[in-house]
């Protein structure tokens, strides 16, 4: 068990480390952690991991690392897994934000981050279609055939999309009501 509990460290600490961008950015790097390199997670188990860390108050890799933790060592296993999740970034905010207040007026740091941007913005849209594409072919074959897409999920994702960009609505209201409209959909058929 102790060696599960080095893993589950240092597979979160490397994640808590090299996630740049927030939750979304880090949603690949947690997916080729616990699913590809230690095999905790199916792909459907990580896309209700997803759904769980986003319903859940707080980071979404420090939601990911207490269920995953939680799931492969218990109790003792979640605070592991989220300690070394949290552990690079009070280092790295501490250090970053010494460098910032002292260096920040230098065309360097300015070119550092403007760099930063895009790559935050692609790794945030790598995990969307990661999450995306078992949602709306849980079949698993990319294909438009008959019974091989979830056309609930295309109707929800874009009846999300209109309310969150053209109408303001919080997201926190449009995954409620996504979730009910999924409970009824469910109980009518």
């Amino acid at each position: 068990m102790i060696r599960t509990y080095i893993e589950l460290f240092l597979a979160f600490l490397k994640i808590g480390a090299f996630s740049f961008g927030g939750g979304y950015a880090a949603m690949p790097l947690i997916q080729s952690q616990v699913i590809d390199k230690y095999g905790w997670l199916s792909t459907k188990d990580f896309t209700d991991l997803v759904t769980i860390s986003q319903m859940t108050p707080g980071p979404i890799a420090v939601n990911a690392a207490s269920f995953v933790g939680n799931l492969v060592g218990g109790v003792p296993g979640a605070i592991i897994a989220t300690l070394g999740v949290i552990l690079p970034s009070c280092i790295f905010v501490t250090v970053l934000a010494y460098l910032y207040n002292k260096y920040r007026n230098l065309t360097i740091m300015q070119g550092v981050l403007s760099f930063l941007r895009p790559t935050v913005v692609a790794l945030i849209l790598v995990a969307g279609i990661d999450i995306l594409l078992p949602a709306v072919f849980p079949k698993g074959v990319i294909s438009f055939a008959p019974g091989n897409v979830d056309v609930r999920i295309i109707i929800y994702f874009i009846a999300a999309l209109i309310a969150i960009r053209k109408f303001k609505v919080g997201p926190i209201k449009v995954m409620a009501s996504c979730g009910i409209a999924e409970l009824i959909a469910e109980w009518l058929w």
